[in-house]
């Protein structure tokens, strides 16, 4: 492929395409970086406020930790939850037959036009 028939304009739009997915992700890597610890912080916040940690007292990693017994109980929970919000059903599939009767505003024969067309 000759690289002169490719328009000026094709590269223009690439290279910009390129730019905008690689902003796309700096810029999701930078909220994923910092929304932990905006989140730490605001925890920092309420354990002070709160009196359970004094205000010299570091605060330790472990103090913001859940631990696992208290992440299986919540996904515990919530698994209950989801399950419990389908209806019983009694797992019996029934099919019955409908009869029709005959309606003449169903057929077709009177859809049709009766157009004499000339000899």
């Amino acid at each position: 492929m000759n690289l002169l028939l490719v328009d000026s304009m094709t590269w223009t739009i690439t290279v910009l395409g390129w730019l905008i997915v690689f902003a796309a992700l700096i810029f999701l890597v930078l909220i994923f970086l910092t929304v932990p610890k905006l989140l730490h912080m605001d925890l920092k916040r309420s354990l002070k406020k709160n009196g359970k940690v004094a205000e010299g007292e570091e605060i330790k990693a472990s103090d913001l930790e859940i631990s696992g017994e208290v992440n299986a109980a919540i996904a515990m929970g919530l698994y209950m939850y989801f399950n419990e919000m389908h209806d019983e059903e009694s797992n019996v599939i029934t099919i019955k037959e409908v009869r029709r009767r005959y309606s003449p505003w169903s057929s077709k024969i009177y859809g049709m036009n009766n157009v004499n067309f000339p000899r």
